[in-house]
């Protein structure tokens, strides 16, 4: 098998932008189709030298990193170590695809664990491994989960609390790449790309609220952001 170094070295060489792709597998994953200045030219050439691999030029995955990026910009600093859950659901493969090019961009280390013991509306804890030695964890909460999560702390009378404003964990940085992310882009990409994989989601009376809202409410979602981020600094 091709090793990625090798994939790596061929496109900086060619003149595409590596830090704007992401290599998995045998498939590239272009980011951003200007940044990366992976032409279809380009694209031609390499598959002249590696004819297994396939390049994938979705905007929905486009859309997904762009607003992924502006947290990651500010959420990781260069050689960062980052735990993150193996890909085994939907969610999971998604982050890792957004994450996978800031080993280049940043420098920053992935460290692959089997399972990350998180759930949207439960406690986080990190796994039980001795030595640790990171500096963050990337976590799966999406744009659905964060706002089902208001929702049930509406309906429950509860303090409104963010799981996403909890940004450190025993002195571990806790990062979010998809809060801005709705759950359906993933499910569009992952259908687009024909991904074997599954979503773990819980339906529930916070779920059936969203659902409703959202036909009478444009981009319910980022409204209820919005309003619970600024209700959240305000106190």
């Amino acid at each position: 098998m091709v090793k990625k170094q090798e994939v790596v070295r061929f496109l900086q060489k060619n003149g595409v932008e590596t830090r704007f792709i992401s290599i998995i597998d045998e498939k590239i994953y272009i980011n951003n189709l200007k940044l990366s200045r992976f032409s279809r030219k380009r694209e031609e050439i390499f598959l002249e030298h590696f004819p297994n691999f396939e390049v994938k030029r979705s905007k929905m995955f486009q859309k997904i990193c762009t607003r992924a990026s502006r947290v990651l910009k500010n959420a990781l600093k260069p050689h960062d170590k980052v735990i993150v859950a193996n890909p085994s659901n939907c969610v999971n493969r998604t982050l890792y695809a957004v994450l996978e090019p800031y080993t280049r961009k940043y420098g920053v280390e992935l460290v692959m664990i089997p399972e990350l013991n998180f759930k949207e509306r439960e406690e986080f804890k990190l796994p039980e491994k001795e030595e640790l030695n990171v500096d963050a964890v990337a976590l799966p909460l999406t744009l659905d989960g964060e706002v089902e999560h208001i929702i049930g702390t509406m309906l429950d009378g509860e303090n409104l609390d963010l799981v996403s404003l909890h940004t450190c964990f025993d002195g571990v940085k806790m990062v979010y790449p998809l809060i801005n992310v709705p759950r359906s882009w993933i499910k569009s990409w992952v259908e687009i790309e024909g991904l074997n994989c599954v979503f773990e989601e819980e339906a529930g009376l916070p779920d059936e609220v969203l659902e409703f809202l959202e036909g009478f409410i444009p981009d319910v979602r980022e409204k209820m952001m919005r309003s619970a981020l600024y209700l959240s600094q305000d106190e």
